[in-house]
């Protein structure tokens, strides 16, 4: 029996007496505690580890500019802090011009690698235009925590007219509460009218309900575009924003909302909170982030309702707050880390049903969960995601101490990709907008796992990733890329795009221009390219190879000026491993490799003439067939004519997999382990 059926055997003994029918929620939990057997880990497993260059927590020297914000840097459309892809990477720069600097690499011309003149940063335009927050960064206000300030302004001062309102949660009803469930429709509506009846009586509204209603319109404000804002408002998005901000926090103070047990003001909290938490956040998010959960524990939101005897819908209401809070403490510790808040074993707060709003109307018990579409399916999908996410970062620890293979954390991962698609795809109508929108959030946060947990092995320094796994991470790393793009460009999901920077926040582009510009020959290189210039926003008619050295050189010189100033001190043991980054691709001789594929060949391989290397592999082709001008053109269309013969012993001495199990996996059709493009014929 191979290693990954006795891992998966090992897995499937741990759940086979938990039945799971069709509608209940996709299992993540895992027993933290288990050891795994280090015969169970593949042989091509057992010396990878991962990036010495990724480390989970970051330090600073005391003398850091504390009026900088922690944004990071910009380019195009990626934001980059010395936290990547959920890892600390404080000599990402020394990391980039290694790849820059290795010889392998180099197929551009002279004029083009020729370094640039003046000081290393020279080029760069004024740090303000890349270190500044981009078009959707929203920041709290400083004094939002420790000052009463604006206490004196009326609520009139903030109202919109009754007209301009009613268009406000118009807007939130079909493009925020969608996406970010948080209230019962039809209470919130009520809750509404309420509010307007107190106005025109002239009694000013709870606190707690001018915070919910006023984080709705901001909310509202911030998924319209500048365009529709002047035409329907007559003035500039930003200054409504601002007004509504203003007005929610004040709302919030006068609800004593750090000192709340109303539900009502924690929602108008959290709410506040949903389009400040997207593409671009502070460590100011993260502290908003963490009181909200901690106000949430006091409360009890981390227990389910039923427990208490509290009603369905109450009980619902309650598990929409907890889980919102969970997305937005996994989007906080992506975006600034260290690690999430929440742990699995602190809550058990069960995951809404799939039921529309209206079910709650009719007064009677909900047992069943729907098995089509409901209102509650958008956001129940991209909870599951959420949750799982959550327990990959658990298995990343587990991996660390080699309590669990790699094999079995991706096979977890694809376990759960199918039981989603099973559970999810018969519900999906792609021509409905909100449910396409569904269908390509699945699809990102699903593959993204894969990048979570792959990322870090990419670049390891002690062993070459194996190409069964970095083909895993070419496949979900473009997948990814292409539904995010359709996300936020699709003229078809135009009202949804605002919150699409909040499921991903486009790390995965790094990973793939490292990897097509070392390996220019990928079978997705196409498509990788045609996300990579969307992302960069670089000039598109430049060769790719000056492309990708364009767009890593940029990265570099922009992390190193961000490194200086944040004041990044990287641990003493990283420093001594820099020198080893390419340490493996000099581990086999040409000598010895052209002798290994000599032997492998016809006796007419002699004619055929090396060509350098191709992932690991030894690259020949023919010889030019002649100097004369017609003969150069068809030597230069057939220099990556040749055979791939695999360069990596450790390729041939994989023997404890059982293939046809992995084959289950991952269909042979897509997953070959054949990472380049076949060669002309």
């Amino acid at each position: 029996m191979g290693s990954l059926e006795r891992v998966l055997e090992q897995d499937v003994a741990r759940k086979g007496d938990r039945g799971r029918t069709k509608n209940d929620h996709v299992p993540v939990k895992e027993e933290e505690g288990d050891e795994i057997d280090i015969l169970l880990i593949p042989e091509d497993e057992k010396d990878l580890e991962g990036s010495p260059m990724a480390v989970g927590d970051a330090a600073y020297d005391d003398d850091a500019d504390d009026d900088l914000l922690d944004l990071g840097v910009r380019m195009g459309k990626i934001t980059l802090t010395e936290r990547v892809g959920g890892f600390v990477r404080p000599k990402i720069g020394e990391e980039l011009t290694a790849t820059l600097n290795n010889p392998k690499n180099d197929r551009a011309s002279p004029e083009e690698t020729a370094p640039l003149p003046g000081p290393p940063t020279a080029h760069l335009p004024l740090p303000a235009s890349f270190l500044g927050p981009g078009p959707t960064y929203m920041a709290p206000s400083a004094n939002f925590l420790f000052s009463s300030s604006n206490q004196s302004a009326s609520l009139m001062d903030f109202l919109p007219s009754k007209v301009a309102a009613d268009r406000l949660m118009q807007q939130y009803w079909i493009a925020v509460h969608c996406l970010a469930r948080l209230v019962h429709r039809p209470t919130f509506q009520r809750r509404y009218d309420t509010f307007w009846a107190e106005i025109q009586m002239g009694i000013e509204p709870p606190g707690s309900v001018q915070a919910i209603v006023f984080a709705a319109m901001l909310s509202a404000v911030v998924s319209m575009s500048e365009d529709t804002i002047l035409r329907d408002f007559g003035v500039a998005k930003p200054n409504l924003v601002e007004n509504f901000q203003m007005a929610t926090e004040r709302a919030l103070t006068r609800a004593n909302f750090l000192r709340t047990t109303k539900v009502e003001t924690l929602q108008g909290f959290v709410m506040y909170m949903i389009p400040l938490c997207r593409r671009e956040m502070s460590r100011a998010h993260s502290t908003l982030c963490g009181s909200a959960i901690r106000l949430a524990e006091c409360m009890g939101l981390h227990r389910d309702g039923s427990e208490y005897g509290l009603t369905p819908l109450e009980t619902h209401v309650r598990r929409l707050i907890w889980y919102q809070l969970c997305f937005l403490d996994v989007r906080t510790c992506e975006a600034q880390g260290p690690n999430p808040f929440i742990r699995k074993d602190d809550f058990d707060t069960k995951l809404p049903l799939n039921v529309d709003d209206a079910d709650f109307e009719l007064r009677l018990p909900i047992t069943d969960p729907s098995s089509r579409w409901t209102d509650m399916t958008f956001s129940l999908i991209r909870m599951e995601c959420l949750e799982m996410q959550r327990q990959i970062w658990v298995d990343g620890a587990r991996l660390d101490k080699r309590k669990i293979s790699l094999t079995a954390v991706v096979s977890k991962i694809e376990d759960f990709r199918r039981t989603m698609q099973e559970k999810y795809l018969p519900m999906i109508d792609d021509s409905i907008p909100i449910q396409h929108c569904g269908h390509l959030v699945m699809n990102v946060l699903v593959h993204k796992l894969h990048i979570v947990v792959l990322n870090r092995y990419h670049s390891g320094v002690a062993k070459k990733i194996p190409d069964r796994l970095r083909q895993i991470i070419l496949t979900s790393g473009t997948k990814v890329l292409e539904d995010a793009m359709e996300l936020e460009t699709s003229p078809f999901l135009e009202r949804y795009a605002w919150y699409a920077g909040a499921y991903q926040q486009y790390h995965t582009a790094l990973l793939l221009v490292l990897e097509v510009f070392a390996y220019p020959m990928r079978k997705e290189a196409d498509r990788i390219w045609k996300c990579l210039d969307y992302v960069f926003e670089v000039p598109t008619h430049l060769p790719r190879d000056q492309k990708a050295r364009l767009i890593l050189t940029e990265l570099r010189d922009k992390m190193n000026f961000y490194r200086d100033v944040r004041k990044i001190r990287a641990p003493t043991g990283m420093i001594e491993r820099l020198g080893q980054l390419h340490s493996i691709d000099s581990e086999y001789s040409p000598t010895s490799l052209e002798i290994l594929v000599a032997a492998r060949q016809p006796s007419d391989a002699s004619n055929y003439q090396f060509h350098g290397f191709a992932n690991g592999e030894m690259l020949f082709a023919p010889p030019p067939a002649n100097n004369s001008p017609e003969g150069s053109s068809e030597a230069g269309s057939n220099q990556l004519l040749g055979c791939l013969v695999s360069a990596d012993p450790e390729d041939s001495a994989v023997t404890d997999i059982d293939w046809s199990e992995w084959d289950k996996l991952f269909p042979p059709d897509t997953n070959t382990g054949k990472l380049n493009l076949a060669p002309f014929s």
